[in-house]
């Protein structure tokens, strides 16, 4: 626990002028952001008495190590970096809205050449309009179905368009009127874009036009008696207002506007949103956050709207936006949205009417879903701590183990070989770090050997980033081998977090030294822990305890490679499957805990997610070996020109026997690149027949079939029957 006064600034180093600063703890991490209209005022409130400190601010003032701070032009400059830096870094310190769940959307695919109307979730691509979100996807699906008979657009995949477009034959949709059919020419391009232009027009709550139409159209035919006519326009009429009573109408005045309402205690905060569009609630979803400091509604407002927004434009963000509390000082907040939108936003608190209304329907939201998830937090939160304390007493530990890494080796008969390392933190998967590696120091099956490898590449990487950043005071000096590298070692899940726009001038206080001028680098390789300057980096965070897949071969590996690279202050256990033993290492007999106890429960998720992790990769390595072709050794060629050269041909069979001014028709393959195929594939070995197993019938090249992945019926990969074959699979 670090003392505040050993990283204050000095007076007088701290601008009085607007910016961001970061508190990082001893390991260079981020663990928190804020802004300020000033910096020299907002920063003394933290290095004041820790008695008069909120807990949890003390709590975080205590983790930190040194504070920094940029300075910014303007309160707005400071929201968008404060933003920008809290999506980068993850602070743990910072609120953060968990959202249980990814919202499902209408979407309508208006940058393809006939437009698709399907559910859409996570990021929001470009050229696609979006409705929603929803709470269900189902209630998109019941809508959709009931608009279908007005607005028939494709709903189909890619492939279904592409094989009914090949067959010349539609889908059931399109025979039974829920689809123009455009794979089949029955509508032209331009004709369909119109319609899904219509049916965007309609879900945007312009209904009153198609109403009427309709109305009138289903009178002109009944004046001339088209009855049929008349009756499906009356049905597709009443599918409409059907499909519009789903969402009943709220504001008279067709208002397009977000509705934001938080209940909070002094402990949590549940943010509910209602999603406003013509009038009519399209769409509702819902946060909680813990409260890590002390915090105002103003603040979690302005904390919502953030993480509402940040990834919005145009008409994404409503003309109006109303809130229970308005952020202090509100001008820089509102600027921000108006910039978002392109044009101006009205941010306010509802007054009278029935703005106020809603606004009370969306607080009670809130408040049961507070309530909801505390009912459900109450135990996890009392599990988790039990189970970590549990475990701590079981392996002797001095505290609970914070962080916890887990490995496992997976392969087939010794084949693909891999490892899985997971994290979990605070009893909690954290995947943003989970690592995979391809076991490089042999060949074989040996799972002994291969959990020492993993271990000590890890652990050496541990070591170099510390060496790195000073930590490393034995004086040993790490050899190349030793050092981290660039390669594949360490597979990431998640993007890498890059740099957003110019790097401001950046003023850092540490411990020791004063301020300094640093120009932070942009990241182009983004792993998930922290670098030097709180950005992702590969294996930078020590664990409290390393647990691995097995038993006392294992354990003792994992063991003698901490102890290799004299590592002594990490706890290392194993858990075996056959009968749950929990092995230390040099202790001849296992520590068996309770079948009841919530730490072994921990220990076997932790184990089963690092088996699952690991034979997911090694499965995925296997599939891609026995989709690999002759041509992926043919220098200089792409997967662009691979598949024209496949589509083409129809099989790599009839490429082989083409002759290089046939391979040269193939648009993008000139007659140098042609003669390097031809060559290629005359020197390598044709592939030995497939066999369809349950038939003996041999499958040929020219059949067309796709190639599928070991598991895949009728892939004669590895002999004998299924069960058999997941047994050989570790």
């Amino acid at each position: 626990m670090a003392d505040p006064s050993s990283y204050r600034p000095r007076p007088g180093e701290i601008p009085d002028s607007p910016g961001v600063y970061r508190f990082r703890d001893e390991h260079r991490r981020v663990i928190y952001v804020g802004k300020a209209k000033s910096l020299r005022q907002r920063l003394a409130n933290y290095f004041q008495d820790l008695a008069n400190l909120h807990p949890r601010t003390r709590t975080m003032v205590t983790t930190a190590a040194s504070v920094e701070w940029t300075v910014v032009s303007t309160e707005v400059e400071a929201l968008q970096l404060e933003y920008s830096w809290i999506k980068e870094y993850d602070p743990r310190f910072n609120v953060k809205y968990r959202d249980d769940k990814s919202y499902p959307y209408l979407a309508v695919t208006m940058n393809e050449e006939f437009p698709r109307v399907q559910v859409m979730r996570g990021q929001k691509k470009k050229g696609v309009r979006y409705f929603g979100p929803y709470g269900h996807a189902w209630a998109i699906r019941d809508t959709v179905d009931l608009l279908l008979r007005v607005f028939p657009v494709r709903t189909c995949s890619a492939g279904v368009f592409k094989n009914a477009a090949r067959t010349g034959r539609p889908c059931l949709l399109g025979y039974i009127g829920k689809c123009s059919a455009p794979c089949v020419g029955r509508i032209t391009p331009d004709d369909h874009w119109d319609l899904a232009d219509e049916f965007c027009d309609f879900m945007a709550g312009r209904t009153g036009t198609y109403l009427r139409r309709l109305e009138r159209q289903m009178a002109e035919a009944a004046e001339e008696m088209e009855y049929e006519r008349a009756a499906r326009l009356r049905d597709d009429i009443g599918a409409l207002k059907k499909a519009m009573e789903k969402s009943a109408v709220v504001l008279a005045d067709a208002t397009d506007a977000d509705l934001i309402a938080v209940a909070e205690d002094e402990l949590e905060a549940a943010v509910q949103i209602f999603h406003v569009r013509g009038g009519r609630v399209r769409g509702q979803r819902g946060w909680v956050t813990d409260k890590v400091e002390e915090i105002t509604t103003g603040a979690l407002v302005e904390h919502a709207l953030q993480q509402l927004y940040g990834e919005e434009s145009g008409d994404a963000v409503p003309k109006e936006v109303l809130v229970p509390a308005l952020p202090d000082p509100v001008e820089p907040v509102q600027q921000w949205l108006t910039e978002r939108r392109g044009s101006g936003v009205s941010l306010r608190i509802p007054q009278r009417g029935d703005k106020k209304a809603l606004m009370e329907t969306v607080q009670r939201n809130a408040q049961q879903a507070l309530v909801l998830h505390k009912t459900k937090r109450a135990s996890d939160l009392t599990t988790r701590s039990r189970a970590l304390e549990e475990i701590a007493e079981a392996l002797d530990l001095d505290s609970a183990p914070l962080r916890i890494e887990c490995y496992d080796i997976s392969h087939l008969q010794g084949d693909d070989v891999v490892a899985s390392m997971v994290v979990f933190e605070d009893g909690l998967a954290r995947k943003s770090e989970y690592r995979r590696f391809q076991i490089k120091g042999f060949e074989g099956q040996d799972d002994v050997r291969s959990m020492h490898e993993v271990i000590t590449r890890r652990f050496r990487r541990y070591l170099a980033e510390k060496e790195k950043t000073g930590e490393w005071t034995d004086g040993e000096d790490l050899t190349d081998g030793d050092r981290p590298t660039t390669g594949a070692d360490a597979t990431e899940n998640g993007a890498a977090a890059t740099e957003n726009g110019a790097a401001p001038t950046e003023n850092r206080a540490a411990p020791t030294h004063g301020p300094a001028l640093a120009d932070e680098p942009a990241l182009t390789d983004g792993p998930a822990l922290k670098d030097d300057d709180g950005r992702p980096k590969r294996f930078a965070y020590p664990p409290q305890l390393v647990v691995v897949d097995g038993g006392q071969p294992q354990v003792a590996a994992a063991q003698r490679a901490l102890d290799d690279l004299g590592i002594d202050d990490i706890a290392v256990c194993g858990l075996a499957k056959r009968l749950e033993e929990v092995w230390l290492p040099r202790e001849d007999d296992p520590v068996v805990l309770p079948r009841t106890s919530e730490g072994l429960y921990l220990l076997q998720r932790v184990r089963d997610e690092a088996h699952r992790f690991a034979i997911t990769y090694q499965r995925a390595k296997r599939a891609k070996r026995f989709r690999s072709s002759p041509l992926d050794d043919v220098p200089g060629l792409g997967e662009t020109r691979k598949q024209a050269l496949i589509k083409h041909f129809g099989s790599v069979k009839k490429l082989r026997s083409a002759t290089i001014d046939q391979i040269c028709e193939v648009p993008g393959i000139g007659r140098k690149t042609a003669e390097t195929v031809a060559v290629a594939l005359a020197g390598a070995t044709p592939a030995a027949p497939a066999v369809n197993t349950a038939t003996g019938e041999i499958m040929d090249d020219d059949d067309g079939a796709p190639e599928t992945t070991a598991d895949a019926p009728g892939e004669p990969v590895t002999a004998g029957t299924p069960d058999e074959r997941r047994g050989q699979e570790r």
